[in-house]
């Protein structure tokens, strides 16, 4: 299940999730292109990466314009041979309860999400096809790709979305070699989560403490935030895997919260 000279694309991965994606498959051999809106910050995980030895790109990519998603895997092909993975990880979050959801709110969520998973799979799966070595495509899902939480319509929506994209894909790739699974984390302590702690406490009437305690980290088995470590390794495993034995899975990485 090596990566060797494997070329994987992550989305969103100048930070987070995606940034420890993009480093955790570059160390098992990858070359990595460094896709997000961001293309200084892209740029700064694309030297780290050659720093240490590997092969990267930096490319600035908005998932939700179907030019700029063309147009940067395009290439990156050029550049760098193949596109054998996709990490389709980009992904914002907005809360608020559902009578007060902005309707813009609720559209930029599932262009970011659903919008982008789709074209960023539509571009590289014609690579990969074209290739004749298939490929895996891997879509950052989460929980609530299974569970729904209150003031978060829009992210549950999309996250249950991504679940029916991978299993469509996961039945047209496979003739081909291509897998597609979704890795579903539990709450990780990125950003964009420390974001949502003071906004959940305002919105529940609650304090920061009881919102860690009491709605993300309560049904863990151990009370403990999953790590981007986790969540990296996890992706690199299914990205190194090489037959259709898995494909179509989600993958639930949440120190117990969800169980299926």
């Amino acid at each position: 299940m090596s990566l060797k000279d494997k070329v994987a694309l992550v989305t969103g991965a100048a930070s987070g999730i995606g940034k420890a994606c993009a480093l955790k498959m570059a160390e098992q051999g990858a070359s990595i292109v460094i896709a997000d809106l961001n293309l200084e910050k892209s740029q700064e995980v694309a030297n780290q990466i050659i720093a240490s030895g590997g092969r990267a790109l930096a490319v600035a990519m908005d998932v939700t314009d179907e030019a700029a998603v063309f147009a940067g895997i395009d290439s990156a092909v050029a550049q760098l041979g193949s596109i054998d993975v996709l990490v389709s990880n980009a992904g914002v979050q907005i809360i608020a309860p559902i009578e007060d959801f902005k309707f813009s709110d609720w559209k930029k969520m599932l262009a970011i999400h659903l919008d982008g998973a789709f074209l960023t799979t539509q571009a590289s799966i014609r690579h990969m096809y074209k290739s004749g070595r298939g490929g895996a495509i891997i879509y950052m899902g989460s929980v609530h790709s299974h569970e729904a939480s209150k003031l978060k319509s829009a992210y549950v929506t999309a996250k249950h979305g991504l679940l029916g994209l991978c299993r469509a894909v996961a039945k047209e790739g496979g003739p081909k070699g291509v897998r597609a699974n979704v890795v579903c984390p539990g709450f990780v302590r990125t950003p964009l989560v420390e974001a949502q702690i003071p906004e959940q406490a305002a919105s529940l009437h609650i304090t920061e403490e009881q919102v860690i305690k009491n709605v993300m980290l309560k049904d863990t088995v151990d009370g403990e935030f999953t790590t981007v470590d986790d969540v990296a390794n996890t992706v690199a495993f299914l990205a190194g895997f090489e037959t259709n034995a898995l494909t179509g899975q989600s993958i639930i990485v949440s120190h117990g919260w969800h169980m299926q």
